[in-house]
């Protein structure tokens, strides 16, 4: 999905500055472009949302895993808990970053969408 947004992120960047440059379209073809914008716009704002939950959902579980390894006075369980805290850790940083291109490609995407709303069509 990273992928998928830079790259579309890219194609549309470079749509609004050909709008920008003078090579414009016609109301209708804005029109299509914007609409099919709306949509992608939408997919990737339920990715985005899907991926804020995750992310909050492991950030909880790795700070009640790191409560409970510190608090714990079995040894057993408090290796067991940091064990946990690690696998946790490995998982969230992707996370954090997965989410991080998501928030960004979307607020690129706002950006790009009234650039191109914004321009003078033929």
């Amino acid at each position: 999905m990273g992928k998928r947004i830079k790259d579309y992120v890219a194609a549309m960047l470079k749509l609004a500055n050909e709008m920008a440059a003078g090579n414009g379209l016609s109301e209708q073809d804005k029109d299509k472009i914007l609409q099919e914008m709306l949509v992608q716009i939408g997919f990737f704002q339920h990715e985005r949302l899907i991926h804020l939950i995750v992310t909050v959902l492991f950030a909880f579980l790795t700070i009640f895993t790191i409560t409970a390894a510190t608090f714990l006075n079995n040894a057993y369980y408090g290796m067991l808990f940091c064990l946990l805290c690690i696998v946790c850790l490995c998982l969230l940083v992707p996370y954090i970053r997965h989410y991080y291109i998501l928030e960004n490609g979307v607020q690129k995407l706002y950006e790009i969408y009234d650039a191109i709303k914004n321009t003078h069509t033929k």
